[in-house]
């Protein structure tokens, strides 16, 4: 990829800077990308000395600047030393680094945007009461109504799973009431164009029941026979190659030995605990739907290792990397 990708620093009493340095460090040699980091650029400094990585990061005065390694701080306030971390003032900068981001790959200046973690808690306590996560925040940002998640990696031979939510950020108790056929079909119809995106040889999508086996023939449930499988039905009427519902508790099984090419889940947890006990390392989550590329790290803020220089970057890494795919793909 040649152009230009912004990675977005998150809550900067995270790990999001180490990780985001120490991944495009990584990285810089690969392409001609340029690579604009949006955050304090003090923090982003004294990380770099820190860590020993001596990028030659420059300030951003414009895309005409020559050089590969750029910050810019769209937040006006100074953020103070110490800085506690989940604070507030933290998460109010946060969020300006998403929207600057956001708004730069709206306009068409960034080809990609890598958002590196946040706080939900962290950002509501701030004041942001209808935070539910960037996932959200840019979808609405972006007037895109038809978004959803998808989380892919691999395992150490290679074997990929990538999972699509149905829904996410909501309690167990709800998932079957909230659970909809559109919520449904546009997790199944953004998958298949995930497969597509990647340029993969086909777009196989397995789709899981809500209930224990998927739903027992009824015994144990009946969003499967109300909900779920005339889904499938009408998406396989319309050409999708789509099977389910399938039980989720050996779904992810075979998709991972490579019967299928996506899975969808009904439920956050559903899909992220397959997806994370094969690939905690190289998970990267992809918000479909939305006018640009966008991706971040499988992981959170890991408050508890934040500043001691052992944060492990190799899902930002991978974000990285699928970022710059996608821009090369569509292109």
């Amino acid at each position: 990829m040649t152009g230009w990708l912004g990675i977005s620093l998150g809550d900067v009493t995270g790990i999001g800077p180490e990780v985001a340095l120490k991944a495009v460090a990584a990285e810089s040699q690969k392409s001609e990308t340029k690579f604009l980091f949006i955050g304090d650029e003090k923090i982003l400094a004294r990380l770099n000395q820190k860590l020993s990585l001596n990028l030659p990061l420059k300030f951003f005065s414009g895309y005409n600047n020559a050089g590969k390694f750029f910050v810019t701080n769209p937040f006006a306030e100074k953020l103070p030393e110490p800085l506690p971390v989940g604070s507030p003032i933290a998460a109010n900068a946060a969020i300006a680094s998403l929207r600057d981001g956001a708004e730069r790959c709206l306009r068409g200046e960034l080809h990609a945007l890598v958002t590196a973690p946040v706080n939900k808690e962290a950002i509501i306590r701030a004041g942001h009461k209808n935070f539910v996560g960037q996932t959200e925040f840019l979808s609405e940002l972006a007037g895109a109504k038809r978004t959803a998640m998808i989380l892919l990696g691999h395992d150490e031979k290679n074997r990929w799973l990538r999972v699509a939510l149905a829904t996410i950020h909501i309690s167990i108790k709800s998932v079957s009431e909230k659970l909809t056929a559109e919520k449904i079909a546009l997790a199944i119809e953004l998958a298949a164009q995930a497969c597509r995106d990647l340029q993969l040889p086909r777009a196989k999508i397995a789709v899981c029941g809500l209930n224990p086996h998927a739903g027992e023939g009824g015994e144990f449930g009946d969003e499967e026979i109300k909900i779920i499988t005339p889904t499938v039905l009408a998406l396989q009427k319309k050409g999708f190659d789509v099977v389910g519902p399938l039980s989720g508790d050996t779904v992810f099984h075979y998709a991972l030995r490579g019967d299928f090419d996506a899975v969808v889940a009904m439920y956050h947890d559903q899909g992220l605990a397959p997806l994370k006990a094969v690939a905690f390392d190289t998970g990267v989550n992809w918000t479909l739907g939305l006018p640009f590329i966008r991706t971040s790290p499988d992981h959170g803020t890991a408050y508890d290792i934040a500043g001691k220089g052992i944060a492990n970057p190799s899902s930002m890494i991978a974000a990285i990397r699928l970022a710059k795919q996608l821009a090369k793909n569509k292109k």
